[in-house]
């Protein structure tokens, strides 16, 4: 072994081969006549074993402190860990072995740990935080809690944050739950990685099957879904990477973002808008597509609501578009990112959302009986951490404003996922997919947005103002839920329709509709009536069809109806 990077394990080594050296010479010596009386005495054996076992053990372990022994630096801070299991204690390891810190102790909330060692540290209390600051002179604190809930890390990072010592944290995608660590990764501390679940490691062959050798279309490729699906298809060596969109700098600002692109495959920008179906049918039939990510569409709530006319021509009818040019000119996969907002819709965003959904599973449906062997399916699932149209870039400006920092309505909630995780189920989806279904990508528990805009301001250090607290440094305000929002969102219509797939992150609806026609004759409706109603009437066309393509409802759930009426409860 190589005695700078000797385990403590290779201990557990050495006394076995001290043992059975010590049992092959005892052996040896009873054999041959010499063992006991006036020969060899019996404490021999044991005298030998202990003499090797130290020897042995003492020199290669002595060697192994002097190498690894840090050089003294003055970057080497004085910290603390909170979370002394298993990552913790990896990534303590790690932070040791790169000489970046000096690692005092850890922190943890379970009482059992509480005045023990883990791996050679003194676990505390954090009750006992404050104190420890000032007696060991701590300058830093690196939370690794990755298996606590939301709710718990939203504590714990608000309680750090009104300590006098950095607070930084590492990442998921640092590859702590897999073991390998970039330490130099550490972040400080921020709202999006607490609310940000543990990532469950992607599926590599997964991944593989969909991009490796392929060629792939992602549509908005410049919003905030479609810049990292690029990021992560760039990882997976396709054979040819097109990136559309209609806004020049973004597509840009994508395409250089790409670091295997032009080197190891071609990357191209196409400028361009899924609303012109023209454009598309020479786009297909120029470039044989073998994988389209269909992520383009105008997708802020407010904005949609006062723009109805051009969020149908875009979420809409241009998905109608792509759908139609991928299937004609023989794309094999199309995958339609949806979101929550589809599920009994009340905003103009959902609703068109679902107006795709439907239709590309009709799509799938006409590919299996002509036995095209082409697969579409969506891929369903709530609000992306950091977005544009997220409300934590609002609130975190709002905060550096001094407030107030504005919420729709106290109970509010809402799904949120990171973009890095999101990106590797949609594709890890399309790998499982067989055609027509809906994958649902499992967002965990919804996050009070009350709750997350309090926690905010105290991550920045400041306090909030309220009714206990009326000298607070930031006010919360409740502006009142805007046309189209909803207190709650769904994933899915009815929650017996879902059923695991063979990825644990992934829920799947299977859903069978013959709603094509009802489909594109609403689709040809509102195309129609685009040029001919107002914006006011135009909205109640929209939602009168999706009320009809549905079904009725009872208490929120969609009535089962034969299939030849075209109805879909998934």
């Amino acid at each position: 072994m190589v005695l700078r990077y000797l385990p403590e394990r290779a201990f557990l080594t050495i006394f076995r081969a001290v043992a059975i050296s010590a049992l092959i010479w005892t052996t040896l010596a009873f054999f041959s006549g010499s063992y006991g009386g006036s020969g060899v005495p019996r404490t021999v054996p044991f005298i030998f074993g202990f003499l090797a076992l130290f020897g042995t053990g003492l020199s290669r372990f002595a060697v192994k402190w002097l190498l690894s022994k840090p050089e003294v630096s003055l970057k080497r801070r004085r910290t603390l860990i909170y979370g002394a299991g298993r990552s913790g204690s990896a990534l303590a390891n790690a932070m040791r072995d790169a000489g970046m810190a000096h690692i005092l102790g850890f922190v943890d909330d379970d009482p059992k740990l509480h005045s023990r060692d883990v791996n050679g540290i003194r676990v505390h209390d954090p009750k006992n935080l404050s104190s420890l600051i000032e007696n060991l002179g701590i300058e830093e604190i690196v939370l690794s809690v990755p298996s606590a809930t939301t709710d718990e890390k939203l504590r714990i990072g608000a309680s750090l944050a009104k300590l006098p010592v950095s607070v930084r944290i590492l990442p998921a995608a640092s590859g702590l739950s897999t073991g390998r660590f970039d330490v130099q990764m550490l972040e400080k501390l921020d709202i999006a990685q607490l609310i940000g679940r543990s990532a469950v490691p992607p599926e590599r062959e997964l991944i593989e099957k969909v991009v490796r050798g392929r060629r792939i279309l992602i549509t908005g490729a410049g919003g905030s879904i479609g810049s990292h699906l690029a990021g992560l298809v760039d990882s997976y060596a396709p054979a040819e990477l097109f990136l559309l969109d209609n806004s020049e700098f973004a597509l840009y600002r994508v395409w250089r973002s790409l670091h295997n692109a032009r080197q190891f495959y071609p990357a191209h920008i196409v400028l361009g808008s899924v609303a012109e179906p023209a454009f598309l049918r020479r786009f297909f039939a120029k470039h044989e597509i073998d994988v389209v990510f269909h992520a383009a569409a105008f997708k802020h709530v407010d904005i949609v609501e006062q723009n109805i006319a051009e969020a149908i021509r875009n979420n809409a009818l241009g998905t109608r578009n792509a759908i139609e040019a991928a299937y004609n000119s023989g794309t094999k996969t199309f995958v339609l990112i949806s979101t929550d907002k589809a599920v009994n819709p009340s905003s103009v965003m959902g609703a068109t959302k679902r107006l795709c959904e439907l239709l590309l599973r009709s799509y799938a449906g006409l590919a299996e009986r002509k036995r095209t062997g082409q697969k579409f399916l969506v891929v369903r699932f709530g609000n992306v951490i950091g977005s544009s149209g997220s409300v934590i870039p609002l609130f975190r400006d709002q905060i550096a404003r001094g407030g107030p920092v504005t919420v729709t309505h106290k109970d509010v909630t809402r799904y949120f996922m990171a973009a890095s995780e999101a990106v590797e189920l949609i594709v890890q989806s399309a790998a499982l997919s067989e055609g027509g279904e809906t994958f649902v990508l499992d967002m965990g528990e919804p996050v009070s947005i009350y709750r997350l805009a309090r926690e905010m301001v105290k991550l920045a250090g400041l306090t909030v103002r309220d009714n206990d607290n009326p000298d607070g440094d930031i006010a919360i305000e409740f502006s009142g839920l805007r046309p189209g929002e909803k207190l709650h969102e769904d994933l899915w219509y009815d929650t017996n329709a879902t059923q695991r797939s063979a990825h644990s992150k992934i829920l799947m609806v299977r859903g069978q509709t013959n709603a094509h026609q009802r489909a594109e004759e609403a689709l040809i409706q509102l195309e129609k009536a685009i040029g001919e109603l107002d914006e006011g009437a135009l909205r109640d066309l929209l939602f009168d069809l999706i009320a009809e393509l549905n079904g009725p409802r009872v208490d929120g759930q969609v009535v089962s109806l034969p299939l030849a009426r075209g109805q879909d409860a998934n």
